[in-house]
């Protein structure tokens, strides 16, 4: 086993307890999802059925309801709570098609969708390989695939402050921007472009950082993270390491926001996986 593969059901499980606080500390998160929304104005497609993947609290959804006013809107999100919220944004000349299932496991036949629009989604995904293949798999020829990710300068004032306390597992690794690019190949996606942007947020004290995190569902979830609580005196030694980065007043925190498109080859042949599941 990859020593930073993710453990899926703690994953879903910090989700499932961020439902209702996500949006109260989703700060970024709204603010990547607006620029990503921005990016759809260059991107020339009139699709049928759009899924946005990982839609956490349905953030996008009313954007993109107004952009493809005919289109079938659908919703994935690996937690149940999440896509209770997603059917919530549903109106009675509109519905959202909502669904809980896993990013690397979608519940969809072959060719099922125009533009796979995702935010903030992939760096759940243990295997990145294989969640592209699936993605090209739904996706109908000459589709659109938009989404970000985290870069791996991500929390590196976390990983750095923890790395002087232990050699312990306390941040997820984050999958270099060429690397994200070359498995988009690797899948059969064409015209891959890639860029990407640091932003950096300012935290009055570690506390609060921690509190962000926790709020929207962003726990550690490795694999091999250590068992039990953090002691006291561990995580007293990592908040004074981040204190030494305090600037103007106030803490860092770095996220390398990963931005990236591809299309969907004409013309392609796929497999239908007849193995995934779906809970609605």
């Amino acid at each position: 086993m990859n020593s930073a593969m993710l453990d899926k059901c703690r994953v879903r499980r910090a989700f499932e307890r961020a439902a209702n606080s996500y949006d109260r500390h989703a700060q970024l998160q709204r603010e990547v999802c607006e620029r990503l929304l921005e990016r759809l104005d260059y991107i020339r497609v009139a699709p049928a059925d759009v899924l946005d993947l990982g839609a956490g609290t349905g953030q996008a959804l009313p954007a993109l309801m107004r952009r493809y006013r005919k289109a079938r809107i659908h919703a994935v999100d690996i937690a149940h709570a999440m896509s209770r919220l997603n059917r919530r944004r549903s109106g009675w000349m509109r519905k959202v098609y909502s669904v809980t299932a896993d990013a690397e496991q979608l519940p969809y036949a072959a060719h099922s969708f125009d533009l796979v629009f995702s935010n903030m989604t992939l760096q759940w995904c243990n295997d990145l390989a294989a969640t592209f293949t699936g993605l090209r798999r739904v996706m109908r020829p000459g589709a659109c695939l938009l989404f970000t990710t985290f870069g791996p300068d991500t929390l590196r004032e976390l990983r750095a402050s923890w790395a002087r306390v232990d050699d312990g597992a306390h941040v997820s690794e984050f999958t270099d921007m060429h690397d994200v690019g070359d498995l988009l190949l690797q899948a059969g996606f064409v015209n891959p472009v890639m860029d990407m942007e640091h932003i950096t947020m300012k935290y009055r004290d570690v506390q609060a950082l921690m509190s962000d995190l926790k709020g929207i569902g962003a726990s550690n979830a490795r694999c091999d993270r250590r068992a039990g609580l953090t002691a006291p005196g561990a995580m007293r030694r990592m908040i004074e390491a981040y204190e030494t980065l305090r600037c103007d007043g106030w803490l860092p925190a770095t996220w390398e926001v990963v931005y990236g498109h591809a299309w969907a080859p004409e013309g392609m042949s796929v497999k239908l996986d007849t193995h995934a599941k779906v809970t609605q």
